[in-house]
């Protein structure tokens, strides 16, 4: 895998984790997540509510991030709000690790 795709999976796979515990912490219904986008100094929060959460983590290739924090050629948008989009990782290198560091697996 090359450098950059590599940051950019553990960046968004950290992310996740992170959001897993504020999912697990706060056990409210809406809740502030942060960006799952691999920019490294994303620090940005998207309001969702706990349902859309468990929705978008049904599948481990799949991170949430604000519009314009997609990164087209390692994943694809495949659900959009007026607050947030759900990307999924391309097949290859990214999905397999997005899938190893599922914090649910």
């Amino acid at each position: 895998m090359d450098p950059r795709t590599e940051r950019v999976a553990k960046n968004e796979a950290l992310f996740r984790e992170v959001n897993e515990r504020i999912k697990d912490v706060t056990g409210y219904e809406n809740a502030e997540y942060l960006c799952e986008c691999g920019k490294a100094t994303c620090t940005e929060t998207i309001p969702m509510t706990m349902s859309d959460y468990e929705i978008l983590r049904s599948d481990a290739r799949q991170f949430v991030v604000l519009p314009g924090h997609e990164i087209p050629d390692l994943e694809d948008v495949v659900a959009r709000s007026d607050k947030f989009l759900v990307v999924r990782k391309k097949p290859g290198e990214p999905t397999a690790l997005a899938e190893e560091r599922d914090p649910r697996n």
